[in-house]
């Protein structure tokens, strides 16, 4: 089944590289607010009208070339992002919200909450077989036109 929200766990390897911490604060500030222009101050996966969008980095994982592909950077609510980055979430005592949210903007029940959670957990797992993966930014491109 496709869901409007999924998780996306990040390999182990990629964590604490994230665009904010390669681009200057003043280059992240123009890939968020580009992302939030386009929000039109709905979160971009379950558009909900909020006061306070986040800035979420999208990445594609090419396995066989062990290529980490920046696709896109939305802006989302809180909520969706705490769906996105479930295992964070559950480390601070949020997954029962999180797991809520993720039924209610995908319109499914608890097993196909924990399915898509066995699946997004086996991919992750996979994953981390890949000791560094090389990152490819040329999203980022648009920026410097």
């Amino acid at each position: 089944m496709e869901h409007k929200l999924n998780f996306e766990l990040v390999p182990d390897s990629c964590w604490y590289s994230n665009l904010r911490s390669i681009l200057s604060p003043a280059q992240w500030d123009v890939v968020r607010r580009e992302a939030y222009a386009r929000a039109d101050g709905k979160c971009m996966i379950c558009g909900a009208p909020v006061k306070r969008l986040e800035a979420h980095e999208r990445w594609t994982y090419d396995e066989e070339n062990e290529i980490q592909r920046l696709s896109d950077v939305v802006a989302v609510c809180k909520a969706c992002h705490e769906v996105i980055h479930i295992g964070r979430t559950t480390l601070m005592g949020g997954e029962e919200r999180a797991s809520e949210h993720f039924m209610k903007v995908n319109g499914c029940n608890y097993a196909e909450y924990r399915k898509a959670l066995g699946e997004a957990t086996a991919d992750h797992r996979r994953r981390n077989g890949v000791r560094e993966w090389k990152i490819d930014l040329k999203f980022l491109e648009k920026f410097t036109k």
